[in-house]
């Protein structure tokens, strides 16, 4: 669990500094016309290019760790997580194969879904977000809606699925067809915050970059 605790840090995560129990009551059940709208939206969205802002806040600094870098994704299994500053690291995955780089190591490794415990939790969450997946949300959380315009999703693990993470705050775009930030928090207190900026919908996106690693 530690080991996959670091890789979530390094590659993302979530939201506002207040326990679970505050956030549990202002959450109301996930109403039906509001899954069907996020479900409808999810629908037409074939491609998705996105920038993002990440906001590391760990209670062992004062200051918080920022980074940033691009997201790519293509119906129904290509992704591309890329972290450009401060440091170069990322993957791509096409199917149940992908690769993964830091600036650190020549070159990239290769790797399988079913084979890598912590790559195949990262992929399960980036996929539900980009296809507002809320089929597969509801077998590993309890939903809630903390706001309606925009819409704002709370989610709160399930017990046989809690361990480091407390709660999710997911916020969809005016259209909601796709998330505008996430925001993460962990049981021990720290947090990170994703916002995604700049987003492309259903834009043409060139076929190598789920390939491997760009050229530096």
């Amino acid at each position: 669990m530690a080991a996959i605790k670091i890789l979530l840090s390094v590659v993302f995560f979530a939201v506002l500094v207040c326990p679970q129990l505050l956030v549990a009551a202002e959450t109301v059940p996930l109403p039906a016309a509001i899954e069907q709208q996020i479900t409808a939206a999810a629908h037409d969205v074939k491609t998705l290019h996105s920038e993002f802002a990440q906001e590391k806040y760990l209670s062992i600094f004062e200051e918080k760790l920022l980074s940033s870098g691009q997201f790519y994704y293509q119906r129904p299994d290509k992704l591309r997580w890329e972290l450009l500053e401060p440091v170069v690291s990322g993957f791509v995955l096409n199917g149940d194969s992908g690769k993964r780089w830091h600036q650190s190591i020549a070159g990239s490794e290769p790797f399988k879904l079913k084979q890598d415990r912590a790559m195949s939790l990262i992929a399960e969450q980036l996929f539900a977000w980009a296809k507002a997946d809320l089929d597969w949300l509801h077998k590993h959380y309890e939903i809630g809606v903390t706001q309606q315009q925009p819409i704002q999703l709370c989610l709160l693990p399930l017990a046989e699925n809690n361990g480091f993470l407390d709660h999710l705050l997911i916020t969809f775009s005016p259209d909601a067809s796709y998330v505008a930030s996430v925001e993460i928090h962990e049981s021990d207190g720290d947090y990170t915050r994703i916002n995604f900026k700049k987003t492309v919908v259903n834009g043409c996106i060139d076929s190598d970059i789920f390939a491997d690693r760009l050229s530096d």
